[in-house]
């Protein structure tokens, strides 16, 4: 039997928000791991950015990065008027935020396919592959977690998004809005 909360409530996490948790403190850990892999590489390099390579686009993405935050915010949103049980009240910020992320994607594959083609790639320098690697990472975190997003809305509308389905799709998108940040900082300046 699962412990009640002063509103009635369980008071246990449920198990796909759990699961998820768990995802993701593992998942802080592959980051840490290639974002201490970059700063060691960078600091071992005779110049950074290494020479001959295109410069990142530093401005294009910030403005990349305010719409990701964005879509941050209407999942808060979202959040909010799930947990009042106003299931009408949350489609439009739950939208807003799958639409904001999605751009924020596919703005950040218009980054790639034009930084491959001025000659970043995997193999020209260091640059490359960690940009790659750091970056395509949180992408796949971000379109797998626009992926939970999109269901959760499907749910929303036939009447059975449950809390934990939710509450899991929720932690994997504030985990990507959360972790970019840092990643921009490290990778991008």
């Amino acid at each position: 039997m699962e412990p009640l909360g002063e509103n009635g409530r369980s008071s246990m996490m449920p198990n796909g928000l759990f699961g998820m948790a768990i995802f993701i403190v593992a998942e802080l850990m592959l980051f840490a791991g290639m974002i201490s892999a970059f700063f060691i590489v960078k600091a071992a390099a005779p110049s950074w950015p290494p020479p001959g390579q295109p410069r990142l686009p530093i401005e294009a993405t910030a403005l990349n990065s305010l719409v990701l935050l964005a879509s941050g915010f209407f999942l808060i949103q979202a959040h909010r008027a799930f947990h009042r049980g106003d299931r009408d009240s949350m489609r439009r910020p739950l939208l807003l935020a799958l639409a904001l992320g999605s751009f924020f994607v596919i703005f950040q594959g218009s980054e790639w396919v034009a930084l491959l083609g001025q000659g970043l790639t995997l193999t020209s320098s260091s640059l490359g592959s960690f940009f790659y690697l750091v970056v395509g990472v949180h992408g796949i975190h971000a379109a797998a977690a626009l992926i939970l997003l999109a269901i959760a809305t499907v749910r929303l509308r036939r009447g059975y998004l449950s809390p934990g389905f939710f509450g899991a799709a929720e932690a994997l998108w504030f985990f990507v809005v959360g972790v970019w940040p840092v990643l921009y900082m490290v990778v991008y300046l």
